[in-house]
């Protein structure tokens, strides 16, 4: 798989990760366990790292941790998180609690959920940066409103990471909030880079483009994926799946050919004129 640099590090991440939202929270079901520990193996063995969690995912944070320490591969992780509450004191005994969720006592990635109390969680975030509990920190929403919002925070905060939506349907993170992720040197994760599903409901029953195989493209998840991954300030995609079969599908779109700005423009008027 494809690496892209952390800005802040230089260190090597995998293009290709997962996220969690819906598809880890599983409770202790063991027959779900079993298959989320295939989709995990697919990722690991493709080459990929990143598993993006939150305490809003129900039980997905502690899912993960149960299932690493069950596959015994906490150090083939790159382990994101989130706090998401209000006030320090709350603040510290939520991230404390992922700290043993994830059944670790470094975490690789805490992030500040859709901006919840962020001037409080911020301050609190470097102090455990600098103790050696987090590697690095960041900042995330999901939604277009707040694109601006985050782009006037690390305009102006040190931070390492910033993680929004963005896809060949929502593309109004170009404007401003993935120029200035480049020019302040911050990783950005990208979240719903199939815009919930819509993106596949376009596309049912129809036949890629021919010229995909160009950027080597053999399923539109691919397509949906390389496209994003084919703009120079992204640092990792993190699509959500159950399902080993679409796991295997995710991570390949970080193997092969990704498109150039030529080769992504002519994505983006295909799928204005023939599908949108």
């Amino acid at each position: 798989m494809h690496t892209r640099a952390i800005p802040h590090s230089q260190e090597p991440l995998p293009v290709v990760g997962f996220g969690t939202w819906q598809t880890f929270d599983i409770g202790d079901d063991a027959r779900e366990f079993e298959r989320r520990k295939q989709v995990l193996a697919i990722l690991f063995e493709a080459g990929g790292k990143v598993i993006d969690t939150s305490p809003m995912y129900g039980s997905a944070e502690a899912v993960v941790g149960r299932l690493l320490t069950d596959m015994q591969a906490h150090a083939k992780a790159f382990l994101a998180t989130k706090v998401w509450t209000t006030g320090r004191a709350a603040g510290v005994r939520q991230m404390e609690a992922s700290l043993a969720n994830f059944q670790t006592r470094t975490i690789d990635l805490m992030q500040i959920h859709n901006l919840l109390d962020w001037r409080t969680h911020l301050a609190t975030l470097r102090a455990w940066k600098d103790e050696g509990r987090f590697r690095y920190i960041g900042l995330t929403h999901y939604t277009v409103a707040e694109l601006d919002s985050l782009a006037a925070i690390i305009a102006n905060e040190p931070v390492d990471f910033v993680q929004f939506g963005y896809s060949l349907n929502v593309r109004e993170a170009e404007a401003r909030l993935l120029p200035l992720a480049a020019e302040r040197g911050v990783a950005v994760i990208i979240n719903q880079p199939f815009d919930s599903g819509h993106l596949f409901a376009k596309v049912r029953g129809k036949p890629l483009p021919p010229w995909a195989a160009e950027v080597d493209c053999t399923s539109w998840a691919q397509f949906f994926l390389k496209f994003i991954l084919g703009h120079s300030a992204v640092t990792c995609v993190i699509p959500g799946t159950a399902k080993p079969e679409h796991a295997r599908d995710n991570v390949a779109a970080g193997v092969g050919r990704l498109p150039n700005a030529a080769q992504r423009q002519r994505m983006l008027a295909y799928w204005e004129a023939e599908l949108r």
